[in-house]
């Protein structure tokens, strides 16, 4: 037992480097099937909350900062009232989004996000390429996180119930909230591949 104990310690000793390149093929299966959605109707109307809060990007739409009164009187933001489910499509909704620029955004947005993932899978190759790559895989996923920070929809929201105490707002994350919690992942790993990278550049100085 105490054998293959040791055995087992001496091949994750030997693997780090192995071990690294996993991660950066890891990151471009995400990056590439993520940004390759982008592509698609359901997924371009899903991202719109994040983008439409946030202080980096909200200025690619046409409507953020909109706000217009519900059927309940309440004013709210406007792209709440053109939400498509996913799977289903409504006419008047993706009419919407058309005059938004929700779709062109997206498609920029999810090529973007596929070259940061061909970058970091290039680093396996070429440090230098790798370490461009690592960066913006940070960068990216830290961008990501702040919408934490700026977009409702990331916390359970109070819709009442018969408890006395409901669970919402803080720290009750949504499945969104949970979605972009992962990226911390992300963001470590970035780094990683990218500091491997900078040493395997000091190393042919």
């Amino acid at each position: 037992m105490n054998n293959l104990l040791s055995n087992l310690i001496d091949i994750l000793a030997n693997s780090q480097r192995y071990f690294i390149n996993y991660i950066r093929i890891a990151i471009f299966i995400v990056m590439a099937w993520i940004g390759g959605l982008k592509a698609f109707q359901y997924e371009a109307d899903g991202i719109v909350p994040f983008v439409s809060n946030s202080p980096f990007m909200s200025f690619f739409y046409n409507n953020s900062g909109k706000t217009v009164p519900n059927d309940k009187g309440e004013m709210v933001a406007e792209y709440t009232l053109y939400k498509n489910p996913e799977g289903k499509m409504v006419a008047k909704n993706i009419e919407w989004h058309k005059q938004n620029g929700t779709y062109p955004f997206s498609y920029a947005l999810g090529s973007f996000i596929c070259i940061i993932g061909l970058l970091t899978l290039l680093g396996i190759w070429s440090p230098k390429i790798g370490v461009l790559g690592g960066l913006l895989t940070f960068g990216m996923s830290i961008v990501t996180l702040s919408f934490l920070i700026t977009t409702p929809e990331v916390y359970v929201p109070n819709l009442g119930g018969d408890m006395p105490t409901p669970q919402f707002g803080f720290p009750y994350l949504s499945g969104a909230g949970r979605l972009v919690l992962k990226d911390i992942i992300m963001s470590a790993g970035g780094l990683i591949v990218a500091a491997e990278a900078a040493q395997r550049l000091l190393k042919r100085q």
